[in-house]
């Protein structure tokens, strides 16, 4: 099946904030994108590079003051390194949960702020880091709160497709189980108390609804 891997460019009057960087800019100069080894696996492709699109809306690379991550999968931190100064918003436990051969999931120079529950991001309400551990240990979904179109709750891989959501389908491969069905009624919760719209990153047939860029939503 196909699915989506969305990035999500937030304007705030203290900076930009970038939530998610998606698979890695380098897959877009390969001309079948980066197929697995294993053929159960996922097959990235990348028509066009986060810096591009970037580049569009005249936004320079320097210019993002935060990145967030949902988590530290590899098609939500591909192009983190194209930000080296912009401060990293993660969960203390991701950010210290094991990568592979025990190997650190983000480079220790980078700057980050190790975050320990929800995090009120530019501390008036507008942006809102939310923890909804289970996909990962660490995982955490984000509230933004626009003027125009009101308030959205970004998954991440707290909910991969609307049909695992409204049948609350947690994947096998998930770290906690209870963690993710717990984190699912929360942000339930969060879309009853603030009107809000929920956007599932993977799921294409909604992202094939929205507006990209160099579209926006206010």
């Amino acid at each position: 099946m196909d699915f989506v891997d969305n990035c999500y460019l937030v304007k705030h009057a203290q900076g930009w904030m970038l939530w998610d960087t998606g698979v890695a800019d380098a897959i877009a100069a390969m001309p079948d994108g980066q197929k697995p080894a294993d053929p159960r696996a996922t097959h990235w492709k990348r028509p066009k590079t986060l810096a591009s699109q970037l580049d569009q809306l005249g936004v320079k690379l320097s210019d993002i003051k935060y990145v967030a991550v949902s988590h530290s999968h590899p098609d939500h931190i591909g192009n983190i390194e194209m930000f080296p100064q912009a401060m990293l918003l993660v969960q203390k436990v991701e950010y210290e949960w094991p990568g592979a051969n025990n190997m650190p999931r983000f480079k220790p120079e980078h700057p980050v702020t190790k975050l320990e529950g929800d995090k009120d991001v530019f501390g008036d309400g507008s942006v809102t880091i939310i923890s909804t551990p289970g996909h990962t240990p660490g995982h955490q979904s984000l509230v933004v709160k626009l003027p125009k179109t009101g308030a959205l709750l970004l998954s991440g891989d707290a909910v991969h497709f609307q049909s695992n959501w409204e049948n609350r389908r947690v994947p096998a491969l998930n770290i906690g189980q209870e963690q993710t069905r717990a984190s699912m009624q929360r942000m339930a919760d969060i879309l009853a108390k603030e009107k809000a719209t929920l956007w599932i990153n993977h799921d294409k047939a909604q992202r094939d609804t929205l507006r990209m860029v160099p579209e926006y939503y206010e």
